[in-house]
């Protein structure tokens, strides 16, 4: 009897899903794992959290799900906790497993554990395939190799969208013949060295993890409430749900994909038209695939100071007070001070005010971008470590910008976009 391991990471989901479906294909059973990995819950080098509660508590809330999932078509999540390269190999030898699947990898310090997960199975002579099933247009499709894709986001998105296709989806099992999986107890916050922060309720969304509340949130946000028709009207927006998909959360963690919401996408584009918010949010999820393919193009550099540029000075050190005094919305300037507040008390922020908030840190306070990327990480419930890094890379101006200065005027940006300070009021006061 052939048996095969599913190794869950960042792709929580049953629908649109290609690892589970390559195993339910290639083997007579199936188990499927999550590892928490010790190293993604210490402390970085910048002194933060490397996950903050915010998003522990979400990715608890999508683990409970996926389990729940996985039970009602006869299988069940398997909770390990350790080093990866360490723990799968254990299930291999107990299970006798042939071969482990798992989604791949593109960020460095994933791949060093993807490597050392790949060794350890090699001597065990279990096989290790890793899918890509994060992005919207697979690499294999896109109309250059890796090396090749364009440093500029519109040069890449115009091939692309000219000489590219989007794939299909993958349909969820229906059924998974897995040995007997009992129940095992998630670990809890505390486990974590975490300490419980609820969601303040001033927040624009009260975000709970899982495939069942992703699929949720797209069917309300296209097919209810048909919010995506003003999605391009509405999207700097600052209070509210609806001013913006929110999907982020979902898909940081794979409990959505990106081809699953294109494709219902063009179910509701079928039924109500195509207009310019429609393609808008296709285009977001195209800046999404852009920065995780410069992270398999780039690597490690995406981390340095200087990110992809050749010579670009930044400041060498950070100045304890200014970083403090912008984490805990205490600047002289109001509008930051409010987006801060809401990061902080939420793990959440608006678009609009990311990008305000990031061009503060690195052109007002003179600041290493990178510290600034690294707070986000811990705070932000929905961190995308690709999207994460190469926006902020890119409002350093050591990414992914023709321009040599991306600089937001704070005030007229804040009178454009908090014109009567609702927003400042709401968080302020």
């Amino acid at each position: 009897m052939k048996t095969a391991i599913v190794w869950f990471k960042t792709d929580l989901r049953l629908e649109d899903n290609e690892t589970i479906v390559k195993a339910i294909a290639q083997s007579n059973q199936i188990i499927p794992i999550y590892c928490f990995d010790d190293s993604h819950f210490g402390t970085t080098s910048f002194g933060f959290k490397k996950t903050g509660s915010f998003r522990a508590q979400f990715l608890l809330e999508s683990l409970q799900d996926l389990d729940k999932n996985l039970r009602d078509v006869g299988s069940g999540l398997l909770i390990l906790r350790g080093k990866p390269e360490v723990e799968i190999p254990k299930v291999v030898r107990q299970y006798k497993v042939s071969k482990v699947f798992a989604k791949r990898e593109v960020a460095y310090e994933e791949k060093q554990t993807e490597l050392l997960v790949q060794t350890a199975l090699f001597k065990l002579r279990c096989e290790f395939e890793t899918l890509s099933t994060s992005t919207l247009y697979h690499a294999e499709d896109l109309p250059f190799s890796i090396k090749d894709i364009p440093d500029i986001f519109t040069n890449f998105r115009k091939k692309t969208e000219k000489d590219a296709r989007i794939r299909d989806i993958f349909a969820k099992p229906s059924v998974i013949q897995s040995p007997e999986i009992t129940s095992r107890q998630l670990p809890t916050l505390a486990d974590l060295n975490l300490v419980a922060q609820t969601i303040d309720t001033r927040a624009a969304i009260q975000f709970k993890g899982g495939e069942t509340e992703g699929l949720q949130r797209l069917n309300y946000y296209f097919f209810q409430s048909k919010s995506i028709s003003n999605y391009k009207e509405t999207r700097n927006g600052l209070i509210g749900a609806d001013y913006s998909s929110k999907f982020s959360a979902w898909l940081s963690l794979g409990c959505i994909s990106p081809r699953y919401i294109y494709h219902e996408l063009k179910k509701f584009e079928a039924e109500h038209g195509t207009n310019d918010s429609t393609y808008w949010l296709v285009f977001e999820l195209l800046w999404r695939d852009f920065f995780r393919f410069m992270f398999k193009k780039h690597q490690s550099k995406m981390f340095q100071p200087s990110g992809i540029t050749k010579e670009k000075e930044i400041p060498k050190s950070v100045s304890e007070k200014l970083l403090h005094s912008w984490i805990n919305g205490t600047t002289n300037i109001d509008f930051i001070n409010a987006n801060m507040l809401e990061l902080q008390l939420t793990g959440f922020m608006s678009n609009r005010g990311r990008q305000n908030v990031a061009s503060y840190f690195c052109n007002d306070l003179k600041l290493d971008w990178r510290y600034g990327a690294a707070y986000f990480e811990q705070q932000l419930i929905d961190y995308d470590e690709c999207s994460n890094w190469g926006n902020w890379a890119y409002i350093a101006g050591v990414g992914n910008d023709p321009r040599e200065n991306r600089y937001f005027d704070i005030d007229k940006q804040a009178g454009l976009y908090d014109k009567n300070c609702l927003y400042r009021n709401l968080w302020l006061k």
